[in-house]
């Protein structure tokens, strides 16, 4: 579903390169939820940036669901994000001006989706929130918001989950929710899952980790759970 073949990533930090990442390598297999660890700086959102084609590397080459995204087109990587990849931000990213319902449908009615006000009922519905689906973002809470936002990111069936500290500003008990919920929108979704967090205890529970240091692998492996 996703493979890295040595890929590395240098910007200009003044007038020196500073290398983000250093020759990645690894495949993540169609539905399998991989966290992404690391301390900051390590290359994890850079990481997930490339794998959505909003970044290129330097060198190397990225491969999801069989498309070769380092060789495409702007259009076809817009393409790309609208029908396969999902993303779920940190920062939640609604609209302030648009109901919890009407952030929902934007992705489908841009996809020319002719269903989709019941389909963002639906997924209201699956992240436990049918009854706020009017509300404005500033009337939900942190923990409704950022289940808005996982529910738009599978607004038009992605294959792909994106996902970068998606419980990062929440305190732990929403946190810890809103990972239990996309575990199980992952496994009713038969989604491929990829997960930048922090939480040590989180990743854990993941299928697999990869573990990142000065933008190289330094583990992956199996959850412990």
């Amino acid at each position: 579903m996703i493979e890295f073949k040595n890929v590395s990533k240098t910007v200009k930090s003044g007038v020196e390169d500073l290398t983000i990442l250093d020759d990645v390598s690894f495949n993540i297999a169609d539905g399998e939820f991989v966290a992404i660890t690391g301390a900051s700086g390590s290359g994890k959102s850079t990481l997930l940036g490339l794998v959505a084609g909003l970044d290129e590397p330097s060198l190397g080459t990225i491969t999801v669901d069989g498309d070769e995204v380092t060789s495409m087109s702007e259009d076809a990587l817009a393409q790309l994000r609208s029908t396969k990849i999902g993303f779920v931000f940190q920062s939640f990213h609604l609209i302030p001006s648009l109901t919890a319902a009407e952030n929902i449908s934007i992705p489908m009615e841009i996809a020319g989706n002719p269903n989709a006000s019941s389909r963002a009922e639906m997924l209201l519905s699956s992240v436990d929130l049918a009854a706020r689906g009017h509300h404005y973002p500033h009337e939900l809470s942190g923990g409704e918001q950022q289940r808005v936002a996982i529910a738009r990111a599978f607004a038009n069936s992605p294959k792909i989950l994106l996902a970068d500290e998606p419980t990062g500003n929440l305190d732990s008990k929403n946190g810890g929710h809103i990972f239990e919920l996309m575990q199980q929108l992952h496994e009713q979704n038969k989604v491929t899952l990829v997960m930048v967090t922090h939480d040590a205890a989180l990743a854990s529970k993941a299928q697999r980790q990869i573990v990142l240091a000065d933008g190289k692998v330094i583990r992956d492996e199996i959850g412990s759970e």
